[in-house]
């Protein structure tokens, strides 16, 4: 049982570990200034054929979207807040 459950803890720590690596490789380097809306982000988004937006943040000077593509997959993707180009997505 012993042995369950520190594979378990391990397997627990790796997932978190992931997790962390794969939100940090995406960094987008605009000026504030130069960043359009998030508003027309999901704005185009939606033009663009995704079924929903739920959340527009910030994340290494990206904006990070969370919803639910064109496929109506959900999707958390990295996007450039100035051209709006697509930078990364997380599996």
């Amino acid at each position: 049982m012993e042995t369950i459950s520190r594979l378990c803890a391990a397997l627990l720590v790796l997932t978190a570990a992931t997790s962390a690596l794969a939100h940090g490789e995406f960094k987008c380097d605009v000026p504030k200034a130069e960043w359009r809306k998030q508003t027309e982000l999901q704005a185009k988004l939606l033009a663009d054929g995704w079924k929903k937006v739920r959340q527009v943040k910030t994340d290494n000077g990206c904006y990070e979207v969370y919803g639910f593509d064109e496929k109506n997959e959900r999707a958390e993707v990295y996007f450039n807040p100035k051209t709006f180009e697509k930078v990364g997505a997380v599996k």
